[in-house]
C-alpha cells in the first residue's frame, strides 16, 4: 500500500491497482493521473478539505468511485451522492477497509462553529485524523499523517496526539498555511514525538509517497 502526499491535506492510497482520494481542498493543484479511483474520503466540510471542482473532475473520470463524509459533508455536498459515515462505521471500497473515528473538528474559536469531522484509519495500518486529535483507539498505526499547522493546532498538542497513536512511522501534513521556516520547525516537533516511542518520521514532499 502507497500513501502520497499532496499540497496541504489531500492523500491518496494506492494497493492493488486501485486509489483511495482524501480531502481533495482549495489549496491542491488538479490531481494529475490517477490510477483506478474506487473512492473518496472527506473528513469535513471545510473548503481546503474539498471542493466542488475537484469531486466533479474526479467523478467525470471515475463515475463508479464512492464517496464517503460526515454528514456536515453530506449537507454541504448535496449536489453530489455522498455516503454517509459516522464514528465507529467501517467501510469497504475495493481493496480498502475504511474505519472512522471522531465526530467532532478541533475547537478553533468559540465563535465559529465546530462542524462534523472524522478521521480514517486504512486497511488497519494508515490513519489521517483530519482536523482533529482524535486517536484511533485500539490500533497499532505503522504510518500517520500528522497535522502541522492550521488556525486550530498548537504544536504541542500536535506532538501529545503523535505521542499518544506511536505510529511506527509519520509524515506531516495540512502544511499550506505556513512559512517554509515554519513547516520545518513544526515537523521536527512532530519528529521528536514519533521518535519517543522508536518511529521514524518522514520528510515528504509534494509528490512524495511512503509505503506500507
Amino acid at each position: 500500500m502507497r500513501v502520497t502526499k499532496y499540497e496541504h491535506a489531500t492523500l491518496t492510497v494506492h494497493d492493488a491497482g486501485k486509489t483511495l482520494v482524501i480531502d481533495p481542498g482549495s489549496f491542491t493543484a488538479p490531481l494529475g493521473e490517477l490510477e483506478q479511483v474506487v473512492g473518496v474520503v472527506i473528513t469535513h466540510e471545510h473548503p481546503d478539505h474539498w471542493t466542488p471542482e475537484h469531486l466533479t473532475r474526479i467523478l467525470r473520470t471515475f463515475p463508479d468511485a464512492v464517496v464517503y463524509g460526515p454528514a456536515g459533508v453530506v449537507a454541504a455536498a448535496s449536489d453530489f451522492d455522498i455516503v454517509g459515515v459516522a464514528p465507529g462505521d467501517t467501510r469497504e471500497v475495493g481493496p480498502f477497509r475504511l474505519t472512522f473515528f471522531g465526530g467532532r473538528h478541533a475547537l478553533i474559536h468559540e465563535s465559529i462553529p465546530v462542524v462534523d469531522n472524522v478521521g480514517v484509519l486504512v486497511n488497519d495500518a494508515f490513519y489521517y485524523p483530519g482536523d482533529s486529535y482524535t486517536v484511533p483507539g485500539g490500533a497499532e498505526v505503522k504510518l500517520l499523517a500528522a497535522p502541522v499547522g492550521a488556525p486550530w493546532l498548537k504544536i504541542g498538542d500536535a506532538m501529545d496526539f503523535v505521542l499518544k497513536v506511536a505510529p511506527r512511522q509519520a509524515f506531516g501534513t495540512h502544511d499550506m498555511t505556513l512559512s517554509v521556516a515554519g513547516r520545518q520547525m513544526g515537523r521536527a516537533r512532530l519528529a521528536w514525538a514519533v521518535e519517543q516511542d522508536g518511529g521514524e518520521f518522514l520528510e515528504l514532499e509534494v509528490g512524495e509517497a511512503a509505503d506500507i
